[in-house]
């Protein structure tokens, strides 16, 4: 099984790097940083659905004798998995929490098992193949991006100062590198079977971010002028998958 090696490093480094992003509520006002986390929630909500169901589930269909069944368990697995992490680590992408060093540093050791999975599924995806790590890399991209800024007001509220917050977010983001490593050490365990379960409990995962997290925020949301654009980010971010998931098939 040959390992696009370069390919996964790459992937999963820009992911972590995403982790940087909290240095710019550094230079944008409150108002303007919920505006734009707000429309980022609704793209990513989107781009996780579309991941879930239109790339990792078909791709952990196709060019195998494993179940349906097999599959489905295997996402209802992943869902199941991330509400546990969820429920009993606090770890919430949103969540701002009142007991603040406590839960700091949980949110870091959440982060970090969440990024180590990240790193896991990224690695499997590239694996597979080139098209599905892409799309793989983009969705958690899109889902990061808010998680990491929301990750990095949860350690200033913590107590962390900003130098600190921002060293200690990229280092539980660098998790995803061993979770990436693991599967690429014992690639050789990995068999089609193992990484169609990774790929479809990740999907799972997906799912429960998507429709647990992310599309809770969304419903805050009240006015018709904002409803609409992110009505139509949400869609978009589906979208964007589906066309990706098409063009790079061919």
């Amino acid at each position: 099984m040959a390992i696009p090696l370069l390919l996964i490093i790459g992937a999963v480094l820009a992911v972590s790097a995403i982790s940087l992003a909290g240095a710019l509520s550094f230079f944008i006002k409150t108002k303007s940083l919920d505006k734009i986390l707000f429309y980022l929630v609704s793209f990513s909500a989107g781009t996780l659905l579309g991941a879930a169901f239109l790339d990792l589930m078909p791709e952990a269909l196709e060019g195998t004798e494993m179940a349906v069944f097999n599959v489905l368990a295997s996402v209802l697995c992943g869902i199941i998995g991330f509400f546990v992490l969820e429920r009993f680590i606090h770890w919430h992408h949103f969540h701002k929490g009142t007991d603040a060093h406590p839960f700091t540093y949980l949110n870091l050791i959440g982060d970090g098992i969440h990024n180590f999975l990240d790193g896991v599924a990224i690695a499997a995806a590239f694996i597979t193949n080139t098209q599905v790590g892409i799309s793989t890399t983009l969705a958690v991209i899109a889902h990061e991006i808010p998680q990491e800024m929301g990750d990095f007001g949860i350690l200033l509220y913590g107590g962390l100062s900003k130098k600190k917050a921002l060293v200690y977010n990229f280092l539980s983001a660098l998790v995803a590198l061993g979770g990436a490593l693991a599967v690429i050490l014992l690639s050789s365990f990995f068999t089609r079977g193992v990484i169609n379960v990774l790929l479809a409990f990740t999907a799972g995962g997906f799912i429960y971010i998507a429709t647990a997290d992310l599309v809770p925020e969304m419903h805050k949301e009240r006015e018709l002028n904002k409803m609409i654009p992110q009505l139509l980010l949400f869609l978009g971010g589906i979208f964007i998958i589906g066309v990706l998931k098409s063009f790079l098939a061919e």
